[in-house]
């Protein structure tokens, strides 16, 4: 289990190889397939510096955003705060953070492969008590091939397992795929809560 001083220390060091330093291709996938319609609400666990959320907060999404580490989730409010967009960003261990009211979208890129693998269960349930029946799981599942991490690899027979039909309704067919470099992908799926 990383700890907040952990996921800090990765970030007052510079060594955040995921971070693009712009929104992912995968958002702009769902974007313009019309997964996500505004004013829909979406939460974006993981967020890290959060390009997602600009993008989405500017097109009129209600962005709620978590990181459990202070650098981010500063840099992330700055950022906002300089365009003159909205979104909530908290500093927060996903594990405890509750919310009243379910949103209608999750954004996952880079949590579920960043969290260890024994853990992978825990927040897989609160990923279903965060989204409303019938609300979408945006998942970026990470492919690595490799043993270790973070990122851990997403084997996507250890997904189908994860996210049970009995809770979720997996697509007929998959999203993008993301280039991530060093022989990584994200292999995008769009989840229904049941």
């Amino acid at each position: 289990m990383h700890t907040e001083n952990e996921w800090e220390a990765r970030y007052q060091a510079g060594t955040t190889g995921w971070d693009r330093g712009q929104a992912s291709p995968g958002l702009f996938y769902w974007l313009d397939q019309g997964m996500l319609v505004p004013p829909a609400q979406v939460l974006i666990p993981g967020c890290g510096n959060g390009y997602e959320v600009d993008e989405l907060a500017r097109r009129g999404f209600d962005v709620v955003a978590l990181d459990i580490a202070p650098t981010p989730v500063n840099n992330l409010r700055q950022r906002l705060l300089h365009q003159g967009l909205k979104a909530t960003v908290e500093q927060a261990d996903l594990f405890y953070w509750q919310t009243d009211t379910p949103f209608d979208a999750v954004y996952e890129q880079t949590c579920l492969c960043a969290i260890d693998p024994t853990e992978r269960e825990a927040y897989a349930e609160k990923l279903y008590q965060w989204l409303r029946p019938g609300g979408l799981l945006l998942a970026q599942f990470m492919q690595t091939g490799q043993e270790g991490g973070p990122p851990f690899h997403c084997a996507l027979g250890e997904m189908e397992t994860l996210f049970p039909p009995a809770r979720w309704r997996w697509p007929d067919q998959a999203g993008p795929v993301v280039d991530m470099g060093e022989g990584r992908q994200e292999r995008g799926y769009a989840l229904v809560r049941r």
